[in-house]
């Protein structure tokens, strides 16, 4: 078994699929993005998908369950998580379930101000998602209305500072972007522009996940060929990029490896 690690303190740590059926899930991600599955520490209704060996992703069966929409969730690493929801609580944003007990750790999931859902995490991690020593095997970006603004409230929340500790996130400020390092890695960016009245859920404030693959046309037509479907809007950021709807409507995005 992988040995967990302590991660560092407001670090990206997991990206989880909230899904409606689990069989399914694991036939679609598998297809597009060759992963392999095996059970979780979590329960019967979880699995965590690798890509050569390394564990990248967990996709639950738990959006009925617990109420809440499916989709891709980043979970951010609190060290202690009652004190985090508080924060969230006293910042005019929505803790919308939890904080629980999961597994050996503790998790919530919860909406910024302007509605982006994310998770928390209270717990150790596995190597593949310590930010600190590398990068993420997931890109994360968050699609705003303000970076500035959601740069505040996380850095409030999850502890991200500017001053460059090692043992914290640091938050880099450009003109229209921010950026969050850990270690010198960049571990997730926060774009501005987003319309919280959109009638099109992807361009309204949300965290995009996006997975690398060797062949992107390949990959986006493996996606529609098995269910999927494509989005008009393609990924935050720069660089090729293509944005899909898996069959249960959850939203991800695939973008070249090594760009």
């Amino acid at each position: 078994m992988t040995a967990h690690i302590d991660p560092v303190p407001g670090a990206p740590c997991w990206v989880s699929l909230m899904t409606g059926a689990l069989e399914p899930a694991e036939e679609f991600y598998g297809t597009v993005l060759g992963w392999r599955f095996q059970p979780g520490s979590l329960g019967e209704e979880f699995v965590v998908g690798y890509h050569d060996g390394v564990p990248v992703a967990g996709i639950g069966a738990v959006a009925r369950s617990y109420g809440v929409p499916v989709g891709w969730t980043p979970y951010f690493a609190v060290p202690d998580m009652d004190a985090a929801a508080a924060r969230v609580r006293e910042r005019a944003a929505t803790v919308a379930v939890g904080p629980l007990q999961l597994g050996e750790g503790r998790v919530a999931l919860a909406a910024d101000p302007h509605g982006g859902r994310f998770g928390m995490w209270q717990g150790t991690v596995l190597p593949s998602w310590h930010a600190g020593r590398r990068e993420p095997p997931a890109r994360l970006d968050l699609r705003t209305r303000d970076a500035f603004a959601a740069a505040i409230f996380y850095a409030q929340v999850l502890g991200w500072t500017d001053s460059g500790d090692a043992d914290s996130c640091d938050v880099q400020y450009a003109e229209d972007t921010v950026a969050v390092l850990a270690g010198g890695h960049v571990a997730a960016t926060l774009y501005g522009g987003a319309v919280e009245a959109a009638p099109d859920p992807r361009v309204r404030p949300h965290w995009e996940v996006a997975f690398y693959v060797d062949d992107l046309e390949a990959a986006a037509e493996a996606a529609l060929a098995a269910g999927g479907s494509l989005s008009a809007e393609n990924g935050t950021g720069p660089g090729p990029a293509v944005t899909l709807a898996d069959p249960d409507g959850a939203l991800f995005t695939l973008r070249p490896r090594g760009r």
